[in-house]
């Protein structure tokens, strides 16, 4: 019992290192082949293609900042000196491709159509997209505007980041496990939803109900098929940590045997969006926020006033303290997995209508994140897990203020490396206890 008490201290500096590695293996290939800024992005890396000429009056314009958004996409080009930019986009669908206004000579406006087009291909996997120029004066969007809108986003992003995250900080509490394979259960929501909702043509209401109980059953088969033998047979958690990894790997290929590697939308995620003063949120966004609350808060209740919320912290607080009181561990531990598997695939569903769409690998788009939150809000911890969610989420969205979108999610990590070196066990996270 002291060894697994010892390894369960060390295990937090563990994860800490082994996030760190796979964050430099994952992020410096990726960087080192970006062309910031370049006249063309990803065009030789996929087959369709966005394209433009800005000009005025017969003149090109350089150095023009050219946003293009959509399913796996979200990047910014640079017009060269002939004013062309070309953009490669993984599949046939419909792009928002923004003109930034600021990055136009003085005295020179979009004249017509506005500066944001929806870009969608016909027969060829090329689609030219072009901006009527004029002169005049330039509509600004002030700084207080842009920043009220990112904080909305920031914190639509970080409540289903939340979702996840809590479910990901109890398994740990309960269990020691870093469960690596945790982004797969939040693509599982998704690829459920997209199964019966669209596939099987069900209503996408009954289809999310039927993905949530399908999520929360994946949780439980999980820990009945592979987690509770391997911790009956005493393997350390290293060790189950590896595991994890390989599970994820395997998981992820498989959904991508299944579904392909195209994206696919679920049905409501191209809504109009309604404007409040200079925030812009969909019916989407906003009922995503409002569930994401209600959850959150049904989470709270289940944690603070029911029997097996108690018997939850007692067992994440000191699991051998609370078998010794009487508390059915394996039985407490079965549950978290349950619950933590219906928060992932809920999570997912979110975020396939943020992100939006539905891929094979969407969740490991954002385990980082997801890590980052649990982390930096304190390993173990639900509601530092959520504080650190919210923390993640408005800093992803509002670092774009400043910096590149391409590097929003660098920046979340840095924050997180910044507050373990002042804080390391987190913000909620207690001080280990030696002795």
């Amino acid at each position: 019992m002291k060894s697994t008490d010892t390894a369960r201290k060390r295990s937090p500096r563990i994860l800490v290192l082994l996030l760190g590695l796979l964050f430099a293996a994952l992020t410096l290939p990726t960087f080192a082949a970006l062309p910031a800024y370049a006249d063309e992005v990803d065009t030789d890396k996929y087959d369709f293609i966005l394209a433009g000429n800005v000009q005025h009056d017969g003149k090109p314009l350089e150095g023009v900042i050219i946003t293009v958004k959509g399913p796996d996409t979200d990047v910014e080009v640079k017009t060269d000196a002939e004013g062309k930019w070309k953009v490669g986009v993984p599949e046939k669908a419909e792009y928002t491709v923004t003109l930034n206004e600021d990055t136009l000579p003085t005295g020179i406006v979009v004249a017509q159509g506005g500066n944001t087009v929806k870009a969608e291909f016909g027969l060829t996997k090329t689609k030219s997209v072009n901006f009527f120029l004029g002169e005049g004066t330039r509509v600004t969007v002030g700084f207080f505007d842009q920043f009220l809108d990112r904080v909305v986003n920031g914190l639509n992003f970080g409540l289903l980041l939340a979702l996840a995250a809590i479910g990901l900080s109890l398994i740990f509490g309960t269990t020691g496990l870093s469960n690596f394979a945790h982004s797969e259960m939040v693509t599982f929501g998704a690829l459920m939803t997209l199964t019966f909702g669209v596939v099987v043509g069900l209503p996408i209401w009954l289809g999310i109900i039927i993905a949530l109980v399908l999520s929360a059953g994946l949780g439980w088969a999980m820990d009945a098929v592979i987690w509770k033998p391997l911790r009956k047979r005493g393997v350390g958690l290293v060790q189950l940590m590896i595991v994890s990894i390989g599970l994820s790997l395997a998981i992820r290929y498989v959904f991508q045997f299944f579904y392909g590697g195209s994206t696919m939308q679920l049905p409501g995620s191209s809504t109009m969006e309604l404007h409040f003063g200079p925030i812009s949120l969909s019916w989407i966004d906003m009922a995503s926020m409002g569930v994401s609350i209600v959850v959150l808060l049904a989470v709270a209740f289940f944690l603070l006033k029911t029997r097996i919320g108690k018997a939850t912290r007692a067992v994440s607080d000191n699991s051998s303290l609370a078998a010794a009181s009487g508390i059915d561990v394996d039985r407490v531990i079965r549950i978290v997995w349950v619950l933590g598997g219906a928060l992932a695939g809920l999570s997912g569903i979110l975020w396939a209508y943020f992100r939006p769409g539905v891929s094979w690998d969407m969740g490991f788009q954002i385990l980082l994140l997801i890590f980052a939150a649990v982390t930096l809000g304190g390993l173990g911890t639900a509601f530092g897990a959520l504080v650190g969610s919210l923390i993640v989420g408005l800093f992803v969205e509002l670092s774009t203020l400043w910096i590149p979108s391409d590097m929003k999610y660098v920046g979340a990590l840095v924050v997180l490396i910044l507050v373990l070196l002042l804080r390391p066990q987190g913000i909620l996270g207690r001080k280990e206890r030696i002795g």
